[in-house]
């Protein structure tokens, strides 16, 4: 089994994300997805804004989803921890993750011990499945 683990905050899952973790799951033959949803002081600090919904109720949600194997909440400070924990064969970032966490992540993970390899995904139409896009229904 390969486990791959991706990130995000979640706060309404939409077809973009659905996507997401569909290319995700294609990396391998035997995939186990590990989502790690984003703490709300994370989110907040990241964002510039808090996520609609709390983090207990974005984690709940992913975890019921039919492509999501298991479901974490990341690191209130830093990243590493939960990923040591995870021990991921793959981390799948989408398209437009950058910055603090992702700029050094291969760093990290090379200074951590950790032999993981590191995909960018695809886009899945940005112009209409993008959380800030979409009104909440």
């Amino acid at each position: 089994m390969m486990r791959i683990m991706v990130f995000g905050t979640f706060d309404v899952i939409h077809k973009g994300h659905e996507n997401f973790f569909e290319q995700a799951r294609a990396l391998a033959k035997d995939p186990c997805l590990i989502v790690s949803v984003a703490r709300d002081c994370v989110a907040s600090r990241i964002k510039g804004f808090s996520p609609r919904h709390h983090e207990s109720e974005r984690l709940a949600a992913v975890a019921a989803h039919s492509l999501v194997d298991r479901a974490v909440l990341g690191d209130e400070v830093g990243y590493m921890h939960h990923i040591l924990e995870e021990k991921p064969d793959i981390i799948a970032l989408g398209y437009d993750q950058h910055g603090e966490y992702v700029d050094p992540l291969e760093h990290d993970l090379t200074h951590a011990g950790l032999s993981v390899k590191i995909i960018r995904l695809k886009p899945h139409r940005p112009d209409l499945y993008k959380t800030s896009k979409l009104s909440e229904h």
